[in-house]
């Protein structure tokens, strides 16, 4: 019986790692398109120049109406959720490593809240963790939206119920026995997010955070 020469072996590692690190950038390069700010442009807005500066779903919503909030939302979760799908479909998890959906995950988290086309200045990057949570567990993610649901009707503050809903996500995760990779990325992605509100804290804390 004959083998094939090891060479080739490697090359089909190398395959694998180059269609992963792909997949990582262009996660990161899909989470950098800016929805909010080409909707709002679409509209004869810059979204930067309104409201809290931002380019994600909450400022749209609190100044060009909930509808095209929602589409920003939408629009932005796609950016989420779409290389998650295309790395489980090319089963590059298994192939490279079981990290890889932490590196795709948060390349598009990043990638929204410091995307390359707005020097580095995005979003909060929320909605687009609600589109890789969607892909990692449909039901923490469903659990997470009712938990985001119940907040924001108790304080009628999107800040809150963002920072509360994702903090709620790595817990759901463990609750479900989730791998160590699914619990290391909702952890980083929840800290970035964490990070990302700083202001919106501030303003908590000062009692003058806006309602949507």
């Amino acid at each position: 019986m004959a083998f094939p020469p090891a060479h080739s072996y490697a090359i089909g590692v190398d395959r694998d790692l180059i269609l992963a690190l792909v997949v990582v950038a262009t996660a990161y390069l899909a989470g950098s398109i800016p929805f909010g700010l080409v909707i709002a442009r679409a509209r004869g807005v810059d979204i930067r120049s309104l409201g809290s500066g931002n380019i994600g779903a909450t400022n749209v919503a609190r100044n060009l109406g909930k509808k095209l909030g929602l589409v920003v939302l939408l629009t932005d979760a796609l950016k989420g959720a779409l290389p998650m799908l295309a790395a489980r479909w090319l089963a590059l998890d298994a192939k490279v490593s079981p990290y890889l959906y932490v590196a795709v995950g948060l390349a598009a988290v990043l990638g929204h809240c410091f995307p390359i086309w707005l020097r580095f200045r995005g979003g909060k990057g929320v909605a687009t963790a609600l589109g890789v949570f969607l892909v990692v567990d449909p039901l923490a993610a469903a659990i997470s939206i009712g938990i985001f649901a119940a907040t924001y009707a108790a304080f009628r503050i999107a800040a809150i119920g963002s920072l509360v809903a994702t903090l709620a996500f790595p817990g759901l995760l463990w609750l479900r026995n989730h791998s160590t990779s699914h619990l290391v990325l909702a952890l980083l992605i929840a800290l970035v997010i964490i990070v990302q509100h700083r202001d919106n804290l501030r303003r908590l804390r000062r009692g003058e955070e806006p309602k949507v």
